[in-house]
């Protein structure tokens, strides 16, 4: 079975694919691959085989990944309830080490409550600090 995110790089740029070879270089199934023209990715013409070229697979896939990023910014944690990223609530995080130079910043999200996790090591820990009240134990 394929991944759910297939990497845009096993395209080669300078080629044309059928669905079939599509769909065997990136282990889906053909009908995912008809499904991907079905929502924009561009073929070469409507005659038989449907041939897709590289660059536009490439930029294609590339595109489908990009949609979903979201960056946290300093003082943010992803709230994987909410599916963004969060200032925790009052501000306040705590620091729970895990290794002598790595640890993991648990907070609560202002809007659902849930709690928010975030590995950090201890020289990015600075960035975290002048913007949130942490605890270190």
């Amino acid at each position: 079975m394929g991944t759910r995110h297939p990497n845009p790089r096993l395209a080669k740029i300078h080629r044309s694919y059928t669905v079939e070879e599509v769909a065997s270089r990136f282990r889906v199934h053909r009908n995912t691959v008809r499904d991907w023209v079905k929502r924009g990715l561009p073929t070469n013409d409507d005659k038989r085989p449907m041939l897709i070229l590289g660059r536009d697979l490439s930029a294609f896939l590339q595109a489908r990944r990009a949609k979903n990023k979201r960056p946290c910014q300093p003082g943010e944690i992803y709230c994987v309830r909410c599916r963004a990223p969060k200032a925790p609530a009052g501000d306040m995080a705590d620091y729970q080490p895990v290794t002598g130079t790595l640890g993991n910043l648990i907070a609560i999200c202002p809007d659902c409550g849930a709690i928010m996790n975030q590995r950090t090591s201890l020289a990015k820990m600075e960035r975290f600090r002048a913007l949130l009240d942490i605890t270190i134990p």
